[in-house]
């Protein structure tokens, strides 16, 4: 009786490891399997996977944190004209504005073959809440169309100047390297300065500001580590040294003909159409 039961201990024992390790022949398949490969070959698969794994990570990373862009930004001054080119953009049409004082945005279709569609945003002009609201909408910019009203513009070329400075040198803005657009409005004005004007005008403005930044940053702590530099150092700025392409364009929101006119704005539809 007692051999009968240490034999059928011994019997049992392979059939308990079996289901303990259900896998242990395969794994020994596999084993067995690499031992007769090739170590060149086993090196060129252990790259292969490798790259594989590398490759989805990155990707997976990569589209994780990407953010569509898809907003074009309407940013200026009071009175530059911002409100009713938004309104020339979307309808055409001629409307009676007042001085915003919060956002208004809209779906913007672009005119071109590929029919791009993009939220239009117009932000207000004032000085105390132009940079809130630029804050707020800045990282998801693909565009940023600065209006400049090219009546007054010598009045206004400090003030145009500075804001159109922080904008440039903004961090986020940089990083995500919108496309900038100058838009030169109130061409139908008499005394309106061209596009080219204004951009050598800016140019020297920027190029003073530059100095006059950096030199007040310097003072504070003793270096302009954390400020972006404007253009290439060394040289007088331009627009042209910036890693983002700067396009300036006239326009007439109002048109030549009055309020029953239709509007100038052409050329700003072709550069939306482009983004």
């Amino acid at each position: 009786m007692e051999a009968d039961s240490t034999g059928g201990n011994m019997r049992g024992k392979p059939d308990v490891e079996m289901a303990d390790n259900p896998l242990e022949p395969y794994v020994e398949f596999l084993r067995q399997q690499l031992e007769d490969q090739d170590p060149v070959f086993l090196i060129g698969v252990i790259v292969a996977l490798a790259v594989v794994i590398i490759t989805c990570v990155f990707l997976k990373y990569f589209l994780s944190s990407k953010t569509v862009r898809s907003a074009v930004l309407l940013v200026g001054l009071c009175d530059s004209g911002k409100t009713l080119l938004f309104s020339r953009l979307l309808s055409g049409k001629f409307k009676r504005t007042q001085t915003s004082i919060t956002d208004s945005s809209a779906p913007y279709k672009a005119k071109s073959d590929r029919g791009s569609t993009w939220t239009l945003i117009d932000l207000p002009g004032h000085d105390s809440l132009r940079c809130q609201y630029l804050e707020k909408f800045k990282s998801a910019a693909r565009a940023i169309v600065f209006v400049v009203d090219s009546a007054i513009f010598q009045k206004e070329v400090r003030d145009v100047s500075e804001f159109l400075y922080d904008l440039l040198t903004d961090a986020v803005i940089s990083r995500n390297a919108p496309a900038m657009i100058v838009v030169c409005n109130k061409q139908d004005i008499t005394m309106a300065k061209s596009a080219k004007l204004i951009q050598q005008q800016l140019e020297k403005e920027l190029n003073t500001l530059r100095v006059t930044r950096s030199a007040a940053l310097s003072s504070q702590d003793g270096s302009v580590g954390g400020s972006l530099y404007l253009g290439k150092k060394g040289k007088d700025f331009e627009f042209a040294h910036l890693p983002v392409k700067v396009e300036f364009v006239e326009c007439s929101a109002r048109g030549s003909k009055g309020d029953d006119g239709e509007a100038d704005i052409k050329n700003l539809e072709k550069s939306l159409a482009k983004l």
